[in-house]
């Protein structure tokens, strides 16, 4: 016969106590207190403290992503699954719209004709919205590349990216080509070295943010 455990069942109790744990667990000594709170929502996705150790944030990523949540910013993501992961109740808070245009017919013509991945075609429909935007690239290393060809070519600059795409060909290289390039792009970025990643942390980045922006910390 199995003998069947308790277990806390209030959620509120559960973030709770999950992000008192996260705060004994987790070195936290480089961020500031809203940075740790992005730190820590990364930590609580993927369930691994020393994850933090492969955080990065440029100096004011914080500062100019609540910005630009509080100009309801256009907010862009590369795949489908971002866009889900997004916390819709603080998004409709704030009247914030996500965008994908991955399934768009004009995407999919354009990656066939030119030979690239469809998430590479759809950052020329990012264009009109980049100006000022949040931009979350939680899966493809080759939209990553591709938009900081954009920007070094002269495109818009956002007032963030949020970028950890996963994987073993390209995504290590993107995010450290991300990092470097930030101060001579003038960008403001959130990344998270090596080839961990991932639409759900992505997500968990922004969301972060959107708590913060309503007051919410832990």
């Amino acid at each position: 016969m199995i003998d069947w455990p308790e277990f806390e069942r209030d959620p509120r109790a559960i973030e709770r106590e999950s992000f008192r744990q996260i705060r004994a667990l987790t070195d936290l000594s480089r961020f500031n207190d809203d940075e740790a709170q992005v730190a820590m929502r990364l930590v609580h996705t993927c369930g691994d403290p020393a994850m933090a150790s492969s955080v990065r944030l440029s100096a004011d990523a914080v500062t100019r992503g609540l910005e630009a949540l509080s100009r309801r910013a256009s907010v862009l993501c590369d795949v489908e699954m971002v866009r889900f992961g997004l916390t819709q109740r603080y998004m409709d808070a704030l009247g914030l719209e996500a965008h994908c245009f991955l399934r768009r017919d004009s995407t999919v013509e354009r990656a066939r004709a030119h030979g690239m991945t469809r998430t590479m075609a759809a950052i020329e429909d990012w264009l009109e919205h980049l100006e000022g935007s949040i931009v979350l690239i939680g899966n493809a290393p080759t939209a990553l590349f591709h938009l900081l060809e954009k920007l070094r070519d002269g495109a818009p600059r956002p007032a963030l990216i949020i970028a950890m795409p996963v994987g073993f060909v390209g995504a290590a290289e993107s995010k450290a080509h991300l990092w470097a390039a930030q101060d001579a792009l003038g960008l403001e970025i959130m990344t998270l070295l090596g080839r961990s990643g991932g639409s759900a942390l992505t997500a968990a980045a922004f969301n972060a943010l959107l708590r913060v922006h309503q007051g919410e910390r832990y």
